[in-house]
C-alpha cells in the first residue's frame, strides 16, 4: 500500500511538472509572438528612415543643382546685372573696380572707333542692342584728338563734343557706363595738347557731374618714347580739372608705350587722388604671355589695372586672328575681374571691325553682319 501511494505521488509531481513546463514553454512562445511584431515594427521604421534619408539626399542634390543653375544664369547676365541703376557711382578699392556697396564690378564693353569718322554707330537703337543682345554694360566714346578731323587740329570741336553728349545720353537711357576717351595716338605725348585737354575735361566734367555712370579716359596710348614721368604730370595737371566739378568719377590713365608698360605706373603711381585706375591695352595676336604676365605682376603689386581697349588681332587693328591667345586674356580679366573694352564699333575694312565692311546698316544687326571679330566677341560678352 505505501509502495503504491510512493508510486501515485510520483506520478503525481511527474504530471505537474510536466504542466508547469507546458505552462511556461506557451508563456515564451506568447513573449516570442509578441516580440516578432515588435522586431518587424522596428525593421520597417529603419527601412522608413533610411527612405527619408535617401530622399532627403535627392532633394538635397536637387537643392544643390538648381543653386547651381541659378548661379550660371546669374553668371550668364551679370553685365545686365553690373548696371549703373543697380550698382550706381563706382570707385576704385585697392585694385578693384567696386559698385556703392563695395561689391567687384567688372564692366565688359565695346569702343567705338573716331567719333569723327564714324558717327552713324552713335545711336540709342545700337546702344540698346549692345545691351540687351550683347550684355555690354559700358561704351567707349573715342575721341581723336590729332588725326585728321582730330579735336586739337582740324576737327569740328563742338560737332564731336555733342556726339559724345549724345553718347552719354543714350548709354545713359540704356542703363549703360560710357567712357569719354581723350584718344591721343599721333600726337604721342599727351602734354602737346594740354591746354586743349584742360579746357575739354573741365568742360565736360562740369556737363556730367550729376551722372554716377561716366568714366574719364584722358590718354588713350601715349607712345613714341613718352616716358611715364611725362605722363604722370600731365595727370597730375587734368585729374585736378575734372575734380574741381566731379570729386569722385572714376579716371583712367594711360600708361608708356602704347598703354602696355603698367609696370611703371606699378612702381611710382598718381597719388593725392582716389578713384584712379590705369590702362592696359593688348592685340592678342601680338602680346601674348609677356604683356599678360606684366599685367598679372602690376595688380599682384597693388595697380587697379582697366583694359579700355583691346582686339583678337595683330597690333595694327588688321591681320589674323588668334583666338586661343585672345581666349587666354579673357580667362585672366575674368580671374582678376578686369574691365575690358573691345575696339571697334565700326565697319571699317580691317579686321578689328566689328562689322562687316559691306554692312551699312547701323542698328537692327543679325549674326551675317558681323566680322569674324565680331561673332567672336558677342559669344564672349553674352556667354553664348
Amino acid at each position: 500500500m505505501k509502495n503504491k501511494r510512493k508510486r501515485i505521488m510520483c506520478i503525481v509531481s511527474c504530471i505537474f511538472l510536466a504542466l508547469v513546463y507546458c505552462l511556461t514553454a506557451c508563456g515564451r512562445g506568447k513573449e516570442k509572438e509578441e516580440a516578432q511584431p515588435k522586431e518587424k515594427e522596428q525593421t520597417e521604421i529603419q527601412e522608413s528612415r533610411e527612405e527619408i534619408e535617401k530622399e532627403g539626399g535627392e532633394k538635397e542634390s536637387e537643392k544643390e543643382a538648381a543653386e547651381e543653375k541659378a548661379l550660371e544664369e546669374i553668371q550668364e547676365t551679370e553685365g545686365l546685372l553690373q548696371a549703373p541703376s543697380i550698382c550706381g557711382r563706382l570707385a576704385v578699392r585697392g585694385t578693384q573696380l567696386v559698385d556703392q556697396q563695395g561689391e567687384a564690378v567688372q564692366l565688359r564693353g565695346i569702343s567705338t572707333h573716331g567719333l569723327a569718322w564714324f558717327p552713324q554707330y552713335v545711336n540709342e537703337e545700337l546702344f540698346g542692342e549692345l545691351r540687351e543682345d550683347w550684355g555690354v554694360n559700358v561704351v567707349r566714346l573715342a575721341m581723336y584728338t590729332a588725326e585728321s578731323g582730330g579735336y586739337c587740329t582740324d576737327g569740328d570741336k563742338d560737332g564731336l563734343k555733342d556726339l559724345i553728349r549724345r553718347g552719354v545720353e543714350y548709354a545713359t537711357n540704356q542703363d549703360m557706363y560710357v567712357i569719354v576717351d581723350w584718344h591721343i595716338l599721333s600726337d604721342n605725348n599727351p602734354n602737346q595738347y594740354r591746354a586743349e585737354a584742360l579746357g575739354f575735361f573741365d568742360e565736360m566734367s562740369k556737363e556730367f557731374a550729376d551722372h554716377n555712370n561716366v568714366l574719364y579716359e584722358i590718354c588713350n596710348e601715349p607712345n613714341g618714347g613718352t616716358s611715364w614721368g611725362e605722363i604722370k604730370s600731365y595727370a597730375n595737371e587734368i585729374i585736378p580739372a575734372i575734380r574741381a566739378n566731379d570729386p569722385d568719377a572714376v579716371i583712367l590713365v594711360g600708361t608708356p608705350n602704347w598703354s602696355q608698360y603698367v609696370n611703371e605706373a606699378a612702381a611710382d603711381p598718381v597719388t593725392g587722388f582716389e578713384n584712379i585706375m590705369y590702362t592696359l591695352h593688348f592685340y592678342a595676336a601680338t602680346h601674348t604671355d609677356s604683356l599678360r604676365n606684366t599685367m598679372a605682376e602690376a595688380i599682384d603689386a597693388g595697380l587697379p589695372v582697366f583694359v579700355s581697349e583691346y582686339g583678337i588681332c595683330d597690333a595694327s587693328g588688321n591681320g589674323g586672328i588668334d583666338e586661343a591667345q585672345a581666349n587666354a586674356w579673357v580667362e585672366t580679366l575674368d580671374r582678376y575681374q578686369v574691365s575690358y573694352v573691345a575696339w571697334n564699333l565700326s565697319n571699317k575694312e580691317e579686321t578689328s571691325a566689328l562689322i562687316r565692311s559691306t554692312v551699312d546698316k547701323t542698328s537692327g544687326f543679325s549674326e551675317e553682319d558681323f566680322s569674324d571679330s565680331g561673332r567672336w566677341l558677342r559669344q564672349v560678352l553674352s556667354r553664348e
